[in-house]
């Protein structure tokens, strides 16, 4: 597997993408999604990365600026035949990485609190992550999960 730096310009990566918005839409109460599409991610205060297998898109994942120190993880997402793979604690590993070095003291996210996100909620916790209340401009909400990770000190 490789890790890259971008790829929303690649159709492989715009279909995943799309897979993961749709569904998570479709997992989530209304008005209580908030992936990000395609426009979202280019945003300048996001980083996106792709990961591959060959020439196969397996992962995306993205890391959205809140503030000076707290960034946002977005849009992660395994392709179906990768679950349980790696592939998302591998993606989760590299955004912790690059959150060290744009040196955020926060990392937070927010997932849907059906059982269709209990996975990556698991995922979530076993790297660190802890249950936190709502940030950013987000509201409490029993269709939402939000969690944290202070990152470690230098």
């Amino acid at each position: 597997m490789e890790i890259i730096s971008g790829g929303l310009d690649d159709s492989r990566v715009q279909r995943l993408l799309a897979h993961h918005f749709v569904s998570a839409r479709a997992a989530t109460a209304p008005g209580s999604a908030h992936a990000l599409d395609l426009t979202g991610l280019q945003s300048p205060d996001v980083h996106f990365w792709s990961a591959w297998d060959g020439e196969t898109v397996i992962g995306i994942a993205a890391l959205k600026r809140v503030s000076e120190s707290h960034g946002e993880i977005k849009s992660m997402h395994t392709a179906q035949s990768r679950r349980r793979s790696g592939v998302g604690a591998a993606m989760l590993k590299h955004i912790i990485s690059e959150a060290c070095l744009m040196e955020l003291s926060r990392l937070s996210l927010e997932t849907g609190s059906s059982a269709y996100f209990a996975p990556a909620r698991r995922m979530y916790l076993n790297q660190g992550f802890t249950e936190c209340p709502p940030f950013g401009g987000y509201t409490a909400d029993p269709n939402s999960v939000f969690m944290t990770l202070e990152m470690p000190t230098s």
